[in-house]
């Protein structure tokens, strides 16, 4: 079957806990979207994509996607495939397009968008992202794959006891108390940068 411009999917929430009654929404979205939505989870494997389209549900985050399947063509569903990004391990890191980073110290997991590491108070001339990407940037970060879910190449580094005090250090310059904190608790050893394409 050729691929409809539209999918009418019916949306209900995945929230977990105690038995809860959501509301059901059902909606005309575009099937690019839905098919996004399906990459984060299966990536460009082709035949993951057409069983989830013909098995017509979805769950992704907190939200599950409901539909009435249907068996995609192929080229129809190739062509719509063709129009995403593919990974590309010859792209550099280029830190003015990172827009957040995950630093991973033992079990913890440190998230840091761009606009809260680049938040500073009076009289700071550096910020601690500004660190943050003059630490990762000199650690030569390695390809890893590209997120369909942020939109963005991702990047990892290891971090050595070096940058993981210089980053500790830094710390001090966050404005927010709760990530300040996080930050200046935990010996970091790697760094997960995501950078959006132009």
């Amino acid at each position: 079957m050729a691929l409809p411009p539209t999918v009418r999917v019916k949306l209900s929430s995945e929230a977990a806990g105690a038995i809860s009654l959501t509301p059901v929404v059902a909606q005309e979205i575009p099937l690019r979207d839905l098919v996004e939505y399906m990459l984060a989870i299966a990536g460009k494997d082709e035949m993951r994509l057409r069983e989830i389209l013909l098995r017509g549900s979805l769950v992704s985050g907190g939200s599950r996607f409901r539909w009435t399947g249907w068996e995609p063509d192929t080229e129809s569903l190739r062509e719509l495939l063709a129009t995403f990004p593919d990974p590309d391990p010859a792209r550099p890191f280029v830190a003015a397009r990172c827009v957040r980073t995950l630093l991973r110290g033992g079990r913890q997991t440190v998230e840091i968008p761009r606009d809260a590491g680049l938040s500073r108070g009076f009289f700071q001339r550096a910020t601690f992202w500004d660190v943050l990407m003059d630490v990762v940037g000199g650690a030569s970060p390695a390809y890893a794959s590209y997120s369909y879910r942020d939109r963005a190449d991702r990047y990892l580094c290891d971090l050595g006891v070096a940058a993981s005090g210089r980053l500790r250090s830094a710390a001090a310059t966050v404005r927010f108390s709760t990530l300040r904190d996080r930050l200046q608790s935990v010996a970091f050893v790697q760094a997960e940068m995501f950078v959006g394409r132009e």
